[in-house]
């Protein structure tokens, strides 16, 4: 048998007694597909275990271990870290002696990485060998620790500098001041407030009851309750919590909305969207954490498969139409739209956004917040943004019939339109702008591209473990005996301490579907959604449970949470 292994580690493995050569192509092969370094796929997927691979790497190639988790990462010179390089070659540069620069890596055959960081740096750069999660871990800390960057993992509440006024239209009651006796709130509510940002929450909930206050954080779209405080502290908590919003606190009877920021050391700041609401025993104030790094989102971190996404950058590169992207709320629209107008981004093209509200400033896009109250609705913004030129229009929502006819026109007369509606699949798109009362021939003729989509959490890389299914279940969810006959891996959430309940982070799971001849004459025919979704399957369309599934088999998320995002 001819070896056609392109790895140095692969070719090793092979000649040894860790792997065959018919599994060491394998799992290279699937490593590369889906753009992992070998030895983190190994790893990852416990095909070998971490201080295995180093050992054997250590006897092969001679190469010294270096314990990284007894290395102080702090002391790493800063200038080195370049996060290009690291996350190109899964690498850490963390010490130098005289003109030699020493990198940590777990595959010391990896020799690009040693001649990239030696060029780019004008040193002598010399390997040492570590463990794969160890170095997983690290890098981690030190490029992707959200709160880390924010400079917030370890500061103080003296640390927190004055709130920033959005709003300057809301009237604050000048009566009112912090006293000594609210500093424990103060205090108590800034470290919540932080406690949220480290834990990644994207928003706060403040809820009074009868005998009860409880406040809870939506982490990864789950909310937990981390906090209990005496019911008898409500009342200040919703005073504290207005007059950092600039909100009436006089005003208990209607809702109200506000905004602020939070600034924290480094020149960094959190924005943040309050809501107040009126219930029977209080008010209950919602605050939403608005990430600004969704407006820098690569297009490659939402999850798309490599069909999807090429079907969405061919529709982003088109001179008008219309995409459209679906799912309830909280399924990751707006991160999306914002990926999508980031790439449009240029000093060449003209955009305009209509949002309910402005979530996130994207510098070179003019952005209106509608106001119905005003007079300034979805409708008349967009009528407004067609006599300014544009190329590019996103519209927050499509809720109406108004809204969608302007929309719609202005696809057809050489605008790239992009909106968002709420439905629970891509097909279902077309029949609720044909219920809402738009002309089947003006949604085939303007209509490029429809994203259905929702949001998995993903497994915990630290602590998650293999889930073995009979064959039979695997198929009935809907597995291909293809899957199986390649040796199919899930996994399942266990929950460590880098984790919440076994899962850390989101990842998209999208529904891609084309406006095709085909698909456009079945709307003209007057088909219903069943008919179009069998169709754009039959061409190649990946449903949301599809997509879901190959997720789990690439071990990103679990079954039960396929099941959970993607059952109706």
């Amino acid at each position: 048998m001819t070896s056609n292994l392109n790895s140095g580690l692969a070719l090793s493995l092979a000649a040894s007694s860790l792997l065959n050569e018919e599994d060491a192509q394998r799992y290279l092969s699937q490593a590369q597909a889906v753009r992992k370094p070998f030895v983190s796929f190994l790893v990852e997927q416990k095909i070998l275990d971490s201080r295995v691979l180093a050992d054997f790497c250590e006897q092969e190639y001679g190469v010294p271990l270096l314990d990284l988790a007894a290395f102080n990462l702090a002391e790493i010179p800063q200038k080195y870290l370049n996060q290009k390089l690291i996350e190109k070659y899964h690498v850490l540069p963390i010490y130098t002696q005289g003109h030699t620069l020493y990198i940590a890596m777990s595959d010391p055959t990896n020799v690009s990485a040693l001649e990239d960081f030696g060029f780019n740096f004008g040193l002598h750069t010399e390997a040492l060998l570590v463990e794969e999660n160890k170095l997983s871990t690290a890098i981690s800390k030190l490029l992707e620790n959200d709160s880390d960057a924010l400079g917030i993992e370890h500061l103080d509440e003296s640390e927190i500098a004055e709130l920033e006024v959005f709003d300057e239209s809301s009237r604050l009651d000048e009566s009112v001041n912090t006293t000594d006796d609210d500093a424990p709130i103060v205090k108590y509510i800034n470290k919540i407030m932080m406690d949220a940002i480290k834990r990644g929450a994207s928003d706060l909930h403040f809820e009074p009851y009868e005998v009860k206050y409880r406040i809870r954080f939506r982490i990864d779209g789950i909310l937990h309750e981390v906090a209990t405080p005496p019911v008898s502290l409500a009342s200040r908590f919703s005073a504290r919590l207005k007059v950092m919003a600039r909100l009436d606190i006089a005003e208990r009877r209607l809702p109200q909305d506000g905004r602020l920021k939070l600034k924290l050391p480094r020149n960094k700041s959190i924005d943040m969207r309050v809501n107040t609401l009126p219930t029977m025993w209080g008010e209950k104030i919602v605050i939403r954490l608005l990430d600004s790094s969704a407006a820098r989102l690569n297009i490659d971190q939402l999850g798309f498969d490599e069909q999807q996404k090429a079907q969405y950058l061919h529709a982003l590169a088109k001179p008008q139409g219309m995409i459209l992207v679906t799912g309830p709320t909280g399924s990751g629209k707006t991160v999306s739209l914002y990926t999508g107008l980031n790439i449009l981004n240029t000093t060449e093209i003209n955009i305009s956004t209509a949002e309910d509200p402005v979530e996130i400033n994207l510098p070179g896009v003019n952005q209106v917040q509608v106001n119905p109250k005003a007079g300034l609705t979805f409708a008349s913004a967009l009528r407004s943004f067609l006599r300014q030129d544009p190329d590019v229009v996103m519209v927050g929502e499509i809720r109406d019939l108004e809204t969608a006819e302007i929309a719609i026109k202005a696809a057809q007369t050489g605008h790239l339109v992009l909106s968002t509606l709420h439905t629970n699949s891509a097909a279902e798109t077309l029949t609720r702008m044909i219920n809402m009362g738009v002309p089947a021939f003006n949604i085939a003729s303007s209509v490029t591209l429809i994203v259905a989509q929702r949001l998995a959490r993903k497994l915990c890389e630290h602590c998650k473990a293999p889930h073995e299914l009979p064959d039979a279940e695997l198929l009935q969810l809907g597995f291909s005996p293809q899957q199986l006959a390649a040796g199919l891996r899930l996994f399942k959430p266990v929950g460590c301490k880098e984790c919440a309940g076994g899962y850390k982070g989101r990842v998209g799971l999208y529904e891609v579907m084309l406006m095709s001849d085909d698909i456009a004459r079945e709307i003209m025919q007057g088909a219903n959604s069943l008919q179009i979704a069998a169709l754009a399957q039959r061409e190649g369309m990946r449903t949301l449970r599809v997509s879901g599934l190959e997720k789990a088999r690439l071990g990103v998320t679990s079954l039960a949470e396929v099941n959970r995002v993607t059952t109706n």
